[in-house]
């Protein structure tokens, strides 16, 4: 599978390109397909931030014998981003930042390095490894942060794409006597120590989703 992405910084879309019966996997239904691509799979409305449970909602989309294109984009207004997998080093997603992936990427929600965290529960994040291509998701803009040994920094939840599982990171409480969720990262911040990579979102999609409720009870 290849991507090219369009519409950067604001209004991501990726183009996620086909071979003859390649698989691509995605946590929304997508835009437009190229004729010939089939589909299985209804993930619930909104993609992957209407998830629940364990489970990923999903959808899987195979090129015919011609090769094809899935095009896919946020559910909010946002970038996209891709990162290759080589097969040996993962990353932690979290759940609603999964916009689509190559059928040899596999995502976990009860990965054990997360048991510290979640005590076995499923939590907002999600182990990914494999080989190819991941894409992300993010609402707003996209940054990247490049974490050299001895260097560290703190990440609202709400505000975390992904990380390399090579970082090393703690959950903790943002404020004291501030609700706090572990399956949506509601009230919890990440403090990660370098060397790593973390990638964020300039905008909480939690925030933005509740001035939009706000707003529409006015």
């Amino acid at each position: 599978m290849q991507v090219r992405s369009r519409h950067p910084s604001s209004f991501g879309v990726a183009r996620l390109v086909l071979t003859a019966g390649e698989v691509a996997r995605t946590g929304c239904e997508a835009m437009a397909t190229s004729y010939g691509v089939t589909s299985s799979g209804s993930p619930r409305h909104g993609g992957m931030r209407a998830l629940l449970g364990d489970s990923f909602p999903e959808s899987t989309y195979t090129a015919g014998p011609q090769g094809g294109w899935v095009d896919v984009a946020p559910g909010l207004p946002g970038d996209v981003h891709t990162i290759e997998l080589d097969g040996g080093t993962g990353w932690c997603v979290a759940r609603d930042s999964w916009l689509a992936a190559a059928g040899t990427v596999r995502l976990d929600t009860r990965w054990q390095g997360f048991q510290p965290m979640f005590g076995g529960q499923a939590g907002f994040l999600a182990h990914v490894t494999g080989q190819g291509q991941l894409v992300l998701a993010c609402c707003g803009a996209l940054d990247v942060h490049e974490l050299r040994s001895g260097e560290f920094v703190t990440i609202d939840a709400g505000h975390l794409v992904a990380y390399v599982d090579t970082a090393r990171s703690r959950l903790r409480q943002s404020e004291q006597g501030r609700s706090q969720s572990l399956r949506t990262g509601a009230g919890l911040v990440l403090d990660f120590a370098g060397p790593g990579r973390v990638v964020t979102q300039t905008r909480n999609p939690r925030r933005l989703s509740s001035w939009l409720h706000a707003a529409g009870g006015h």
